[in-house]
């Protein structure tokens, strides 16, 4: 797709998203499996569900605007998911706390990105007076916002003060 406009740019953006998602669908379910901490799990499957969820809503804007929601291929969703696999999915870690301390540092990562995404996007939906878009962005923001908290909390009680005494 060529990028003339702001709205080609949203859209373009808006596809990212849309595949930084699929991506981290699928690695959040791999880090659902590994974790231990029953906290933890339950914030990856409740993970699991808001992706799905922003997929979901994003794949409709996107069709909303006569494109295809594949249009793009999120090579920085890519390299998260690389390093999610490498520290956490296939990582050789005995310790399960510590284990779980590397779970929450790779999906905070791969929801930062998500949060960056989904910020941009709204300031783009905002300034093309797209009032419908922007309230769905903003709520996927919110959501993966409440997310990201919940697994610091996670973090800064339960698991990393049992990773610590391991």
């Amino acid at each position: 797709m060529t990028i003339r406009t702001l709205k080609d740019l949203y859209i373009d953006q808006l596809q990212d998203l849309y595949s930084a998602d699929k991506q981290s669908l699928d690695a959040t379910k791999k880090l659902h499996e590994k974790a231990t901490s029953s906290q933890l799990k339950s914030a990856l499957e409740d993970g699991v569900k808001g992706i799905s969820q922003g997929m979901e809503q994003v794949k409709g804007l996107i069709q909303g605007h006569n494109a295809n929601p594949n249009g793009e291929h999120c090579k920085g969703m890519e390299g998260l998911v690389k390093e999610a696999k490498a520290h956490a999915i296939d990582a050789d870690i005995a310790d399960k706390d510590v284990l779980d301390a590397s779970i929450i540092t790779q999906y905070q990562r791969m929801t930062h990105y998500g949060l960056a995404g989904y910020g941009t996007a709204l300031a783009f939906a905002k300034r093309l007076n797209l009032d419908s878009d922007a309230r769905t962005l903003q709520t996927c923001l919110d959501n993966s916002y409440d997310g990201d908290r919940r697994m610091t909390e996670i973090a800064t009680g339960e698991v990393n003060k049992e990773a610590v005494s391991a």
